[in-house]
């Protein structure tokens, strides 16, 4: 029987996987059960968390392992991790994805940075930090990102059989896309092969954070505005969507733009800037300023419906975005 590196007080060894939708982080958390239930013979189940189900919102995927003498009849959600991958770096702006970890957890992260950087920008005090480059893999090998994460976990996990996961791995995709299966592997063994990871102890004298519930309200029956007032109501003037970027963004060239606003009439957000100026007529006309990539959630229509080579889909980079958005003027009403 495998013996678990740790578990919590009801015996369990638990898994936290964020991302966000379109990631296949549903599919990889229930393929890392099967493949610990089958490979290792252990009880385990995988289940989901997420609102809207849409490309780009938050997806939690929560698994659980234990021994075969003990049961499963917890399925709430993982709060005390010890491990956790984050699908995608940019959660850590609006997620606590960190939350509930305790100083030997192990947090996976999908990107380029370092270790190092990463616990400073995450504010992890202490564990184990690993980063696979998830993206460019999936892009290379024309795969997903979950294959890449997923074959990064076994190898943070070393109480999983990587081979067990590549049985499930055909079985899963065998029947519906059996012409995924290569590439699923080749991204699958490149994210085992290529993670990186560096433990940091809790410093003397520090302790980790007390954990606190992210899912209770602040309001309450002594706190909540007289008569049920809504003091911030829902927008989208506000919403940042950059989280939803799975790796890619347009990139905007002026000095090709026939300012058709092709691209305007496809994106489902309000991304791009338009300003009124005079054509060489002297006429007013309505001309392209650029992307306000606050709004943008990479899904690249606009680069389709683009008749020149003014948009183009390019891979995110750090700090692209920030110094190339144009930002929107709203006129904002407001009465006395």
């Amino acid at each position: 029987m495998v013996q678990l590196p740790k578990v919590n007080e009801l015996g369990f060894f638990e898994i936290r996987l964020e991302s966000i939708g379109g990631l296949g982080a549903n599919l990889a958390g229930k393929m890392l059960a099967e493949a610990g239930v089958v490979g290792a013979g252990m009880n385990g189940v995988s289940f989901s968390s997420y609102g809207s189900e849409k490309k780009g919102s938050a997806v939690k995927a929560h698994i659980r392992f234990c021994d075969l003498n003990t049961p499963i009849r917890d399925t709430s959600p993982v709060e005390r991790p010890h491990v956790v991958g984050v699908f995608h770096e940019a959660l850590a702006k609006t997620v606590n994805v960190t939350g509930g970890i305790y100083e030997h957890s192990t947090v996976l992260v999908n990107s380029a940075k370092s270790p190092e950087t990463l616990k400073a920008s995450m504010n992890v005090l202490a564990g184990t930090i690993a980063v696979i480059d998830a993206t460019t893999i999936a892009l290379d090998e024309k795969n997903r990102v979950n294959m890449a994460m997923l074959g990064a976990l076994f190898r943070m996990c070393d109480f999983l059989d990587p081979e067990i996961m590549k049985g499930v791995i055909e079985k899963s995709l065998g029947k519906k896309y059996p012409q995924a299966v290569q590439s699923a592997l080749n991204t699958f063994e490149r994210g085992f092969n290529e993670v990186k990871f560096m433990h940091f102890p809790l410093p003397e004298g520090v302790q980790m954070p007390a954990f606190v519930r992210s899912d209770v309200s602040s309001l309450g029956y002594e706190t909540q505005p007289i008569g049920g007032t809504i003091v911030s109501p829902g927008n989208s003037f506000l919403k940042n969507l950059s989280i939803s970027r799975s790796g890619l963004l347009p990139h905007f060239e002026a000095e090709t733009c026939i300012h058709c606003a092709q691209c305007d009439t496809v994106c489902p957000d309000l991304c791009f800037v338009w300003e009124e100026q005079p054509d060489k007529k002297g006429r007013p006309q309505m001309f392209l300023q650029g992307i306000d990539y606050q709004y943008c959630k990479g899904c690249l229509k606009c680069v389709e419906a683009c008749p020149t080579t003014a948009l183009s889909g390019e891979r995110e980079e750090e700090g692209y975005a920030d110094s190339h958005t144009v930002r929107h003027h709203f006129d904002l009403i407001t009465q006395a």
